[in-house]
């Protein structure tokens, strides 16, 4: 099952359990310790909850974690017995509970690396094991970072102040003080929703630069244009208007946008 009718599976399922409890979207949200418009994002398949969302959603509904999430698998281990050759039964217990417990707390879009990332170890084990000529694989070496999940708006703006602070780890090296995503279209087609961005602290942003903005309160992702009507935060999608700034606006610079990586 791919990841959008997973979702999909998801949100049909909490919408069933929700009608039979007789609450709103709002009222289940904060019963289960998330905001009304994370809630809002699962049902409209913008996101899917973390497995620790989904056990809070099965304890509060009475049911099974699968029974919202049908792809998961209950927690026994599925580890043959131990031969003479393999780890002790307390070494593959302590891995097996530990896999389990990633498994469950990575919250998106660490819990996607992980799992992306132990498919690249497996066909990279698998290529090795299966060719005639052994053949060095190259390794990819990832850097972490801080990390906002709050995004940037490629729109409408999103908020960024007092965002908890957590770090990621990329396959890309840059001179950067911190990622966020994107969320939104106005900077198709150089920037696309889902997009990670590096951005370095910085206040002096010259004419063209890329940079994030906090514009009353809402973080964005813009263009800085300055010419003789004034300045200007710029959409590189024409389907967007331009943004006036001036010396009243509540207007300030959080940093220059210096690199981006997009997955897959």
């Amino acid at each position: 099952m791919d990841e959008k009718k997973r979702m999909q599976v998801i949100a049909e399922n909490i919408t069933y359990y929700r009608k039979q409890r007789g609450i709103t979207q709002k009222e289940l949200a904060k019963e289960v310790g998330i905001t009304p418009s994370t809630m809002t994002d699962y049902m409209k398949l913008r996101s899917a909850p973390s497995f620790g969302v989904i056990q809070k959603l099965a304890d509060f509904f009475g049911i099974k974690k699968s029974d919202i999430d049908t792809t998961f698998k209950e927690e026994k281990s599925t580890i043959p017995s131990t031969t003479p050759t393999q780890a002790p039964d307390s070494l593959v217990t302590a891995i097996n509970n530990k896999v389990v417990y990633l498994d469950q707390e990575l919250k998106e879009p660490r819990h996607s690396a992980w799992i992306s990332h132990g498919e690249r170890l497996l066909d990279e084990q698998n290529t090795v094991e299966n060719s005639t000529n052994t053949v060095d694989e190259p390794v990819v070496t990832y850097y972490t970072y801080n990390y906002y999940d709050q995004p940037a708006s490629a729109g409408t703006g999103q908020y960024l102040n007092d965002v908890q602070v957590e770090t990621i780890e990329l396959p890309v090296d840059y001179d950067a003080d911190f990622v966020v995503p994107i969320y939104g279209d106005s900077m198709e087609p150089e920037y696309h929703s889902g997009d990670y961005v590096f951005v370095k602290l910085s206040v002096n942003l010259a004419n063209g630069d890329i940079g994030v903005f906090e514009y009353y309160g809402d973080a964005y992702i813009k263009q800085l244009l300055i010419n003789e009507d004034g300045a200007f935060l710029h959409s590189l999608n024409s389907e967007y208007n331009d943004i006036k700034i001036d010396r009243d606006s509540d207007f300030r610079i959080i940093g220059e946008v210096v690199g981006m990586y997009r997955e897959g």
